[in-house]
């Protein structure tokens, strides 16, 4: 038998959660799913500095069990389970969890995030956290007069080390082809940044280091006659080579960029479907950050509830 509610939220990040908050005081009774990671990505942070409340810092995990703690105590049904189909083509939107129960919501908040892509190191796992991150703005700051690497070439790797360049003593960016995939405004920028060093057809072989990142194992003109494998010491190294929206069992309905990022109607939280809304990164390729995601959790919520209020 279908379960029927008023309000589903899909994902528990800070989008998530910060939606349970307001639509759970907004007496909506929402219903929560975890999805495959609960917390979403900054579970895998260890310290998080930039979000207003915490003075002293807090570790990604206990900053997500404090959003979920106050998501419960306002009510929100929190429960375990992935979405795998839904059917948005009716007034009441259906939702498959597991691949065996089907939730009827009259209002869907889409908040599944977007999963950094990786280059696919067995080191990458192994130094998670402690050396390897993928956003210069989120752990930037703990790399104070050391030394980085970005890796990638396009538009976001240069702007991750330009602005790591004005925190760290050097910064490498790491560049598997011979030339840069950014704009010509964005390579201007990087040449006129002193502390940045260019390694172009360079690619990431390994990581080392005891317990934390201590130098990458470099391969230059991998599969040349010149091929060169070398080590450089650094003390973090920062992946810009994309991140990936969550999105794919919406896009039979929802309306999405060429990337795979939610389309919102400008100004508001909705989609293309009348009751659905996206909240946090499956729907930001710009700002990325747990408090921008936060912030249009409770637009979501917010907007869910008028739009129950207007039926």
């Amino acid at each position: 038998m279908n379960e029927r509610t008023k309000c589903l939220i899909i994902g528990s990040g800070p989008a998530g959660f910060t939606a349970a908050i307001y639509a759970s005081r907004a007496n909506l009774s929402p219903i929560l799913y975890e999805g495959l990671v609960p917390g979403g990505q900054l579970t895998t942070t260890t310290e998080i500095e930039n979000f207003p409340g915490y003075p002293n810092g807090i570790s990604g995990c206990e900053m997500m069990q404090d959003l979920r703690n106050q998501a419960l105590r306002f009510g929100t049904d929190i429960r375990s389970g992935m979405v795998t189909d839904v059917d948005f083509s009716g007034n009441i939107h259906k939702v498959t969890i597991d691949n065996d129960k089907i939730i009827e919501a009259e209002t869907v908040i889409i908040s599944t995030g977007a999963s950094a892509k990786y280059l696919g190191l067995e080191d990458e796992k192994k130094y998670a956290g402690s050396g390897v991150s993928a956003c210069a703005v989120c752990d930037g700051f703990f790399y104070r007069k050391r030394v980085v690497a970005v890796v990638g070439g396009g538009d976001t790797a240069c702007e991750e080390a330009i602005y790591l360049a004005g925190l760290a003593k050097k910064v490498y960016l790491i560049v598997r082809r011979n030339e840069l995939r950014a704009s010509n405004i964005m390579k201007k920028r990087l040449n006129d940044t002193e502390n940045i060093e260019i390694l172009y057809e360079h690619q990431v072989e390994g990581l080392f280091g005891d317990g934390v990142v201590e130098g990458a194992k470099l391969v230059k003109n991998k599969g040349k006659e010149n091929e060169e494998h070398y080590e450089v010491a650094m003390d973090g190294i920062f992946l810009a080579i994309g991140h990936k929206p969550n999105s794919e069992v919406f896009a039979k309905y929802i309306e999405t960029d060429e990337q795979g990022y939610i389309k919102l109607i400008p100004g508001t939280q909705k989609t293309n479907i009348p009751g659905v809304f996206a909240a946090g990164d499956v729907a930001d390729p710009v700002y990325m950050q747990a408090i921008s995601a936060a912030g249009s959790g409770c637009r979501a919520a917010i907007e869910a509830d008028r739009y129950l209020l207007n039926k």
